[in-house]
């Protein structure tokens, strides 16, 4: 556990809006130091970010944030050097940058397969490899990886080749790291959202595709980001110690059948 000032230190990717944002209110509190990622790929998106970092500050919490493309090489690490260079430990990481892309197999060209690989799956193998020293030496050392139903459902209608193909490989190596890091007392886990509203809501260009997705959700709604964050919030927690290895389902029941 981390020492000092504060009782843990915990990585989010991808914290400028969405999961990772409603993740990192909802862990924000004295003792808790965060480090808030996000591609910050233009002036607004570096806004959120800070946004979401001076609601946390508000709430008790140390915070910092650090922009970078997970999908550059290299960029992983210096993510993760940056966490300890400034908080001097990392106890827990939140692989939760990614992105959703509809694209049928037929249409699948190999740079859009490489830029879904590079940003998930291969940014997290190097997440994990930077930080291993760091969770391992930590009396709370955790990690959580989002992946998503698109890795289960299939469907011809409403396709994700490559994000299904990155995140199942994404499922895989938490797998890996989850054997291989379980004799330091590591614990590593996927969260595999449904349909999640984003931050900005329905509009009305788009409002039919959500009440649809409300459909076929056997729940009959949506999820709210704050319902993810709530899982990722207790699969870091001690009370889930001997929870390894797993690929856990918030979807509503869309991936029954």
């Amino acid at each position: 556990m981390s020492t000092g000032a504060h009782e843990r230190v915990v990585l989010i990717t991808g914290a400028g809006a969405g999961i990772g944002a409603a993740l990192a209110r909802r862990l924000a509190a004295p003792g808790v130091a965060l480090m808030l990622h996000a591609r910050g790929a233009d002036e607004a998106a570096q806004a959120r970010l800070a946004a979401v970092a001076a609601a946390c500050a508000g709430q008790g919490a140390t915070c910092a944030t650090v922009c970078a493309d997970l999908a550059e090489p290299g960029a992983a690490r210096r993510v993760v050097e940056t966490t300890l260079a400034r908080f001097g430990a990392l106890d827990q990481l939140v692989a939760n940058a990614g992105h959703a892309q509809r694209q049928t197999l037929a249409s699948l060209d190999a740079a859009a397969l490489d830029a879904s690989f590079a940003a998930m799956p291969a940014a997290f193998a190097a997440l994990v490899r930077g930080a291993q020293a760091a969770l391992a030496a930590s009396a709370c050392g955790r990690v959580v990886a989002l992946s998503s139903f698109v890795a289960h459902r299939y469907r011809a209608d409403a396709p994700f080749a490559a994000t299904a193909a990155a995140k199942a490989a994404l499922e895989s190596l938490a797998k890996t790291a989850a054997a291989e890091l379980a004799p330091h007392g590591v614990t590593v886990n996927c969260v595999a959202p449904g349909y999640t509203r984003k931050d900005q809501g329905p509009t009305p260009a788009n409002a039919p595709a959500w009440a649809r997705a409300a459909e076929e959700t056997p729940l009959g709604h949506v999820a709210e980001p704050a319902d993810i964050a709530e899982l990722i919030a207790f699969l870091l927690s001690r009370a889930a110690r001997h929870i390894t290895g797993q690929v856990i389902h918030i979807d509503g029941g869309l991936t029954l059948g």
